[in-house]
């Protein structure tokens, strides 16, 4: 089959960085789906595994988000059949979503939104799952909850804060706080329903001690070493801090005097642990399904770029490494 890997880690400037590649049919496991692939998006993961995690031997195929039809399943699958539109974010520690049939585990797929083309929904999966994880497991908020308290995501127009400010918004009562340093990106922002935009160029206490709000809540989902003391001079005594993004060595003691609590979100743990509630991804996505069918949550895709190939990839990873990206970068499965 058709697939785009890298066998070397290359700077995205360099023509060789993706290849197109034949691979053959992967095996598959007892829960697994055949999906027929029919778009995917670019996450930041993407970029970092190409650049750092280069393969010992042969290519390796990135991707993690995906929208397709289910083609076969194998003999312990019970939730989905032959025919089923999905969408996913796959499983980091198994071949990926770039190429015309993919593997997954049926505990980590949900029902495709019926109302959303298969590229817009291939934009959802991995930000939702993030974001979800963030505010219900790592904030422990409940649905309708948060009243009279404000969460500040750091990296507000990014794919994961796209989805956060979205499911903030509509999903408890937190006031929203999103960073950006651009007029476009503001913009995005207030268009995902943040309450306040605030710029994460300038010192974010400033910022917040400026805008008359104390945040319990902190979503740092770019920049966080840098933001890391700022972080804890703004935020409330007893509060919670999120962080999705890799910063290096931090001082944890920092927060202590304030009896912060410190969170990583990393919504791979599940699928690469096999943990005992894997299965709450699947359930996940099927609620994020019907909030999209019911006008609740709106697709974050910015770009297409087209047909999935070496070129067109390499295309999405320079636009994500370029920090400029807003939303999510979409791109089609293979025509044939």
């Amino acid at each position: 089959m058709k697939a785009v890997g890298f066998r070397q880690s290359l700077p995205a400037s360099d023509e060789n960085a993706l290849d197109d590649i034949i691979l053959e049919m992967p095996t598959p496991g007892p829960r697994d789906l055949l999906v027929r692939v029919k778009a995917v998006s670019v996450n930041p993961v993407d970029v970092k595994v190409r650049a750092l995690m280069p393969p010992e031997t042969g290519h390796k195929v990135l991707g993690y988000d995906a929208a397709g039809t289910v083609v076969a399943v194998e003999s312990d699958v019970s939730l989905f059949k032959p025919g089923d539109d999905v969408f996913y974010s796959g499983d980091i520690t198994r071949p990926g979503t770039n190429a015309v049939h993919h593997l997954v585990d049926e505990r980590i797929v949900g029902r495709k939104p019926s109302s959303l083309t298969f590229a817009d929904a291939a934009a959802i999966p991995l930000t939702a799952i993030t974001a979800w994880e963030m505010v219900f497991d790592c904030f422990d908020l409940e649905e309708g909850g948060g009243s009279g308290d404000a969460l500040l995501i750091i990296g507000g127009a990014g794919g994961v804060g796209s989805i956060l400010i979205q499911i903030a918004k509509k999903l408890t009562n937190l006031t929203v706080i999103a960073t950006a340093s651009r007029p476009e990106t503001s913009d995005w922002c207030k268009a995902m329903g943040a309450d306040h935009i605030i710029n994460h160029r300038n010192p974010l206490d400033e910022e917040i001690k400026a805008l008359g709000i104390t945040p319990r809540y902190v979503a740092a989902l770019t920049g966080s070493n840098g933001h890391f003391d700022a972080i804890i001079e703004l935020i409330k005594p007893r509060g919670e801090i999120g962080l999705i993004d890799d910063p290096g060595p931090i001082d944890i003691s920092k927060i202590k005097p304030k009896a912060l609590s410190f969170h990583w979100e990393f919504m791979f743990t599940r699928s690469m642990f096999e943990t005992d509630d894997m299965i709450t991804q699947h359930k996940l996505l099927n609620r994020i399904a019907d909030l999209v069918d019911q006008g609740t949550i709106v697709t974050t895709a910015q770009r297409n770029l087209g047909e999935l190939s070496a070129k067109t990839l390499l295309e999405a990873h320079k636009l994500q490494e370029s920090g400029r990206a807003i939303g999510k970068t979409i791109l089609e499965g293979y025509s044939d």
